[in-house]
């Protein structure tokens, strides 16, 4: 059983960063990398902190983890020394860990009950970092191998995507035993994750193995190639038996403000890409921030990935705004009570790293000089407001404050899916989010056509993707062979609302 002593006797300690000094000076992953015996043991000795609830909230889909992994089994296995054990259980429910283990903001830990008077308990159990040291662990060790399907169904799959529902999605049918084939419009694997999230969150070699895992198991990938324009929607049908869409929800909210047409004023994407393309070898950024002074328009994850990015190339200043009021250090029992999701301040290793954070404020105007390149940006103090249906509402409040800006970059969320010819020729529409609606079933309007990931739920997080990969790999099985033994961690009809 486990330790019913261990959150008492056993201060939570999270894994240990690199000097600020140090790690602003390249892009390997933030976290110290340390020897692997001194890391399980001081692993081993977090992972005693679990006390095997009665009811685990942390993966409870509704407040905790999506996919559902069974946290305090694999936990007591870590506690135990049982590490290849606790990588099967880990890896039972969760294709991909070693990506959640470093980009998942952690529901499950939020969910925990020690997280219920931090003050006694000391904290929720370190989750995130007990996931990542497992699998860690277990590539070092060489335990995660290729598992091909012992027989082949006959039956043939275009996955369209390569983010990581569309990964999630091709390895279950993969192993079921079917002919999977991933299509990527871009010239590398991973949608976001290979461009979109910085090298410093994740290395791409971490991407790179299980890619590799995934070809030795008889996943056809085939990069460089837009389906819809490349590969015609005619081609597509007569191909293949099924078609999974994980494209993603990739089209960047605007904010066309006066001065936005001017050069110099970019949405965070336009910056994210280029970085991380000379990170993989492809020649330096055309949008650095090297010597600027840069303004990040939102306060998220994005803006703060923008940011590590931007002190990472030499910018002369960071500032981030946000209309939203500056969010209370400690939960709200009343506004966000345990188990949900709190709302409370989140300081990322970036914002560490330096930079200035403004609160209710928001832009009112880009100020450009002779050459039509972005000078300034005048701001304002703002109030938020919401009507009775919940639309919202931003109102200056106060004077305006003109600040230096030679690179403005807009990260306020995705507006959906891009507009694309494959929906076109799908014939597919896009509902009121933005988003790609589909049955109980996962499956589209179109008969054979299954959708998951962000083009489902809108922008999102990296295990709900995954976890909805996994469940429309579930669906297109049951399709092609009319049952199936795949694990369906999620349905369409219980899922929340998205985050953006």
């Amino acid at each position: 059983m486990a330790d019913p002593q261990g959150f008492l006797q056993v201060a939570k300690v999270e894994a240990a960063k690199r000097p600020v000094d140090e790690r602003v000076g390249d892009w390997r992953e933030v976290y110290e990398r340390q020897d692997p015996h001194e890391r399980a043991g001081e692993v081993s000795q977090q992972a005693r902190r679990c006390m095997d609830c009665g009811i685990p909230f942390c993966h409870s889909g509704t407040a905790g983890c999506p996919l559902g992994n069974l946290i305090p089994e694999w936990n007591d296995l870590v506690r135990r020394g049982r590490w290849d054990a606790a990588s099967d259980r880990l890896h039972a429910t969760n294709n991909f860990p070693e990506f959640t283990g470093r980009l998942c903001p952690a529901p499950c830990e939020a969910a925990c009950v020690l997280s219920i008077g931090e003050e006694q308990t000391g904290g929720s159990v370190t989750i995130k970092r007990i996931e990542q040291s497992i699998v860690d662990q277990a590539w070092m060790d060489g335990t995660i191998e290729p598992q091909p399907a012992a027989i082949s169904t006959g039956k043939s799959v275009a996955v369209v995507g390569s983010g990581p529902a569309g990964l999630a999605a091709a390895q279950q049918l993969t192993r079921a035993g079917h002919h999977v084939t991933v299509y990527e419009r871009d010239d590398r694997l991973g949608g976001l994750m290979r461009y979109g999230i910085p090298e410093y969150k994740l290395e791409k070699s971490t991407l790179n193995q299980r890619l590799a895992q995934m070809r030795a198991e008889g996943t056809r990938f085939v990069t460089d190639c837009e389906v819809g324009v490349d590969l015609s929607v005619d081609e597509l049908r007569a191909r293949f038996d099924a078609v999974v869409l994980a494209v993603g929800a990739l089209r960047g909210r605007d904010n066309e403000v006066e001065g936005r047409h001017l050069k110099g004023v970019h949405l965070a994407m336009e910056h994210l890409v280029p970085a991380n393309k000379e990170c993989e070898g492809d020649g330096p950024s055309h949008l650095s921030a090297a010597g600027k002074h840069v303004v990040i328009i939102g306060g998220g994850d994005t803006g703060a990935d923008c940011l590590g990015t931007a002190h990472r190339q030499g910018a002369a200043s960071v500032t981030q705004l946000d209309y939203n009021p500056e969010p209370p250090e400690q939960r709200d029992a009343e506004r966000s009570p345990w188990p949900a999701w709190p709302l409370v301040l989140r300081t990322s290793p970036a914002h560490a790293e330096g930079g200035m954070r403004r609160y209710e404020v928001a832009v009112q105007r880009f100020i450009g000089d002779d050459d039509g390149n972005v000078r300034a940006m005048e701001i304002a103090e703002v109030r938020v407001t919401r009507d009775a249906e919940g639309r919202r509402s931003i109102e200056p409040v106060g004077q305006s404050l003109e600040v230096p800006c030679d690179l403005a970059l807009l990260a306020i969320g995705f507006e959906g899916v891009e507009h694309m010819a494959l929906l076109d020729g799908l014939g597919l529409e896009l509902n009121r989010r933005g988003a790609l609606a589909c049955g109980s079933d996962w499956q589209t309007t179109a008969p054979g056509v299954f959708v998951c990931g962000d083009a489902h739920r809108g922008a999102s997080l990296v295990v709900w993707a995954i976890a909805e990969g996994r469940s429309a790999a579930h669906a297109v099985d049951t399709f092609l062979m009319g049952e199936s033994d795949l694990p369906e961690p999620v349905r369409p009809s219980a899922l929340p609302l998205a985050v953006v």
